[in-house]
């Protein structure tokens, strides 16, 4: 088969779409797979498919095909990204985010993933090329769903889209589109530069708009899920490799700070990564309250659920420990370097929310021998080690004092 041929006509895009998705059965049920595979692939390699794949989105009941045509428009957009005209590039990109907003309730989720990466990819080959003006159009509905304009279900569709963003756009994710690594540097710093801290703040926006509702329920809400994406987003982007601020990290390092520890014995960056981003950062991550929001959070919900032995494990509570051990690591500009007491204040907050999950050792250690979980142990032994990580051993035993002669 050498190809679809692009076409408008209902009865032509009727006809693909019933070859792509009898195709895609045939391959779920092991009938002829190398012709089925065929029929799939020739979407892809068609010139110019859009208009079919996008009807396909749009109409095809079949859950495969439809994952199959967005693959499509990335293969096709990909390979004819330079002949392509601006609107149809810009009409791409708006039409997969539009398709996910729009189908957030659905419960094909891996559809809902592959569009999003489509939609991740095809903004960064642009990226470089697209005007202020035209990301900010891009933008608008993302930002309107992240912070619950539209309900929760396009609340977590927006955050799950950003999450797709910020792995295209980190060096050790991104796709491959046959461009020069130089073409990704310049799109990575971009990114930080522009838009990470954006993104964080939009997505701290969207956990903070659902924390009443889910301390105050009694059961299970739709909140609980987007509190726990938007808290594995927020520790995505704390992961990010910070580098626009090289310089201003060897220039200003944080005396409290700057004894992180450089021996043998200290941990491997796999095991404890330093966060370090720059001194933008500190009103959103240091003087806005954040640290202490998580730390209630958490407490709020451990204190709700204390007889609930399952909660300790479900994916909010582990993923708000995890965030709270990342903000351990935290170090560097984003603390002032003449005010010894602003990092050393953020440590001993952070130590007086963990403290319980480790101490006393001995009521823990029965606890967990009595069948509870070690999961929260565990995490407060690793916040301990991520605080060690960016202290001297003058310093992490003063903070350990100060809490418990």
């Amino acid at each position: 088969m050498q190809g679809f041929t692009p076409t408008t006509d209902l009865k032509e895009l009727q006809s693909t779409m019933r070859a792509i998705e009898q195709a895609c059965t045939s391959i779920q049920m092991h009938i002829n797979p190398g012709a089925s595979e065929a029929v799939i692939l020739s979407l892809g390699q068609s010139s110019q498919p859009y208009k079919t794949c996008q009807f396909i989105l749009e109409n095809s009941q079949v859950a495969t095909a439809r994952f199959q045509a967005a693959a499509a428009i990335r293969e096709a957009a990909i390979r004819e990204w330079v002949v392509l005209s601006a609107d149809v590039k810009r009409n791409l990109i708006s039409f997969c985010l539009c398709y996910i907003m729009q189908h957030a309730s659905s419960p094909d989720g891996y559809v809902q993933a592959k569009v999003a990466s489509v939609a991740s990819q095809l903004m960064k080959r642009g990226w470089l090329e697209f005007m202020v003006g035209e990301k900010v159009v891009f933008f608008y509905q993302v930002n309107k769903a992240v912070v619950g304009a539209d309900g929760t279900d396009m609340q977590f569709a927006g955050i799950k889209f950003l999450e797709s963003l910020l792995s295209e756009f980190s060096p050790s994710t991104s796709s491959a589109m046959g461009l020069p690594r130089e073409f990704h540097e310049q799109c990575r710093r971009s990114f930080e530069q522009e838009y990470l801290k954006t993104f964080y703040h939009w997505t701290q926006e969207a956990a903070l708009s659902v924390t009443n509702q889910i301390i105050e329920s009694d059961s299970a809400v739709p909140e609980v899920k987007v509190c726990t994406a938007a808290l594995d987003l927020m520790l995505q982007i704390l992961n990010w490799d910070f580098r626009s601020n090289n310089s201003d990290t060897k220039l200003n390092v944080n005396v409290f700070s700057s004894g992180v520890r450089q021996d043998g014995d200290s941990l491997k960056k796999s095991e404890c990564h330093v966060v370090q981003p720059g001194s933008e950062w500190r009103d959103v991550l240091v003087l806005s309250g954040h640290v202490g929001w998580l730390l209630s959070l958490y407490a709020a919900l451990r204190l709700k659920f204390s007889r609930e032995g399952y909660w300790i494990d479900c994916p909010v509570a582990v993923s708000a420990r995890k965030l709270v051990v990342q903000f351990c690591s935290l170090t560097g500009p984003v603390f002032l370097s003449d005010d010894r007491k602003m990092h050393e204040q953020h440590l001993l907050q952070l130590l007086s929310g963990i403290i319980e999950w480790v101490d006393p050792p001995d009521a823990v250690s029965k606890a967990i021998e009595n069948g509870k979980s070690d999961s929260e142990m565990l995490d407060g032994c690793r916040a301990l080690l991520a605080i060690a990580n960016v202290t001297t051993p003058h310093d992490f035993d003063g903070l350990l004092k100060s809490m418990r002669s």
